[in-house]
């Protein structure tokens, strides 16, 4: 694994989280691309640590129908969820603090910037990433809004 690898797997999460909104009036097109989507970007065939910004009432989404959830919404069995990529985000910047690979795990951590034309969003994250069968999945996730005092 290489840095490009960690960078061409944030543009492709981007790219993807971007796509939802695009394509959110069809119910049918948006579940099938968010399958697809968890499918190739994340390893919820295995074991995913999944925290994401917005969820405080049941803040971990290790699976893929609760990650679907946060994305989507329309899962009664979290009921927080609004869908957070239903916002419409036109941009999303990664600003990687730094990047560690190791064999074949890479880590990034930074903030990422969400934009659309109602907001600009600042949030930290952490991710892991793991190279398998020639393709970067995320293992874990972990996303927050940062602190204030």
């Amino acid at each position: 694994m290489k840095r490009e690898d960690i960078i061409n797997a944030q543009k492709h999460w981007s790219d993807g989280i971007i796509k939802m909104g695009k394509i959110s009036k069809n119910k049918f097109e948006l579940e099938s691309f968010v399958s697809s989507f968890l499918d190739k970007i994340y390893d919820f065939d295995n074991n995913v640590l999944f925290k994401p910004t917005k969820a405080q009432k049941i803040q971990f989404r290790n699976s893929k129908e609760a990650a679907t959830s946060y994305f989507i919404g329309g899962n009664t069995k979290y009921k927080e969820d609004n869908g957070f990529a239903l916002s419409k985000w036109s941009k999303i910047i990664f600003e990687n603090s730094d990047i560690i690979i190791s064999d074949n795990f890479g880590l990034a951590m930074g903030n990422y910037i969400f934009e659309n034309d109602n907001s600009r969003i600042k949030v930290e994250y952490s991710f892991v990433y793991k190279e398998m069968n020639n393709s970067i999945k995320i293992i874990l996730h972990h996303s927050s809004i940062p602190f204030k005092n």
